[in-house]
């Protein structure tokens, strides 16, 4: 079986950006095994993260049709989500950490920190803080599940997230287009609301 290398996806367009999210769903995903049963409460965060983990990549290059970024945007996030996933998985080969469940030696650093954290990062480089601090926020939250889960320590998602947050930086630039999404935020008799604008 031969494996495609990077540029032949990126020449592949939308189709193999497709195609390299999938990848690193499941290889992100694999489990060799739970070494103790998940209670509820972490099965349903395990869940979550797993789901983001698509989700994210997923409307960060969706973002870029919305401001209708062109190629270019969406060129500049292929490179840092695979710049972040080789560089994790190489690490983890070459490091070897077992994870704190025991359930093999791919723990550092977290491959779905990472993931998560070059999408958040490619948004709020490339279109703003105001929209970077929500993706922020759920990249944190994959973080966190990783922990709960006992999938990785403290050490392995600050590694994955510094992985993520570089590559995006690294291979972003600014938007200089005119923005056609706004968000607002506020209560509505005590309650905080998130508001979401388009102009067309």
């Amino acid at each position: 079986m031969k494996l495609m290398g990077s540029s032949s996806i990126l020449r592949r367009g939308p189709r193999g950006f497709k195609a390299l999210v999938v990848l690193v769903f499941l290889s992100s995903s694999l489990t060799y095994g739970q070494v103790g049963p998940l209670t509820p409460s972490q099965k349903a965060h395990q869940v979550a993260g797993d789901v983001l983990l698509g989700a994210m990549p997923a409307l960060a290059l969706g973002s870029t049709f919305i401001w209708q970024d062109g190629q270019k945007g969406a060129y500049q996030f292929s490179k840092a989500l695979i710049g972040a996933v080789v560089l994790t998985y190489g690490l983890k080969l070459a490091i070897n950490k077992e994870r704190p469940n025991g359930e093999n030696n791919n723990s550092f650093p977290s491959g779905h920190t990472s993931v998560a954290f070059a999408s958040a990062a490619f948004v709020q480089k490339r279109y703003g803080w105001e929209y970077g601090i929500p993706a922020y926020l759920l990249a944190g939250y994959v973080g966190y599940t990783r922990i709960k889960t006992t999938k990785h320590d403290g050490l392995d998602v600050l590694a994955g997230a510094t992985i993520g947050v570089g590559m995006s930086y690294l291979f972003t630039k600014r938007y200089e287009g005119k923005k056609k999404l706004g968000v607002s935020s506020g209560f509505i008799e005590n309650i905080p609301t998130i508001g979401l604008t388009y102009k067309f």
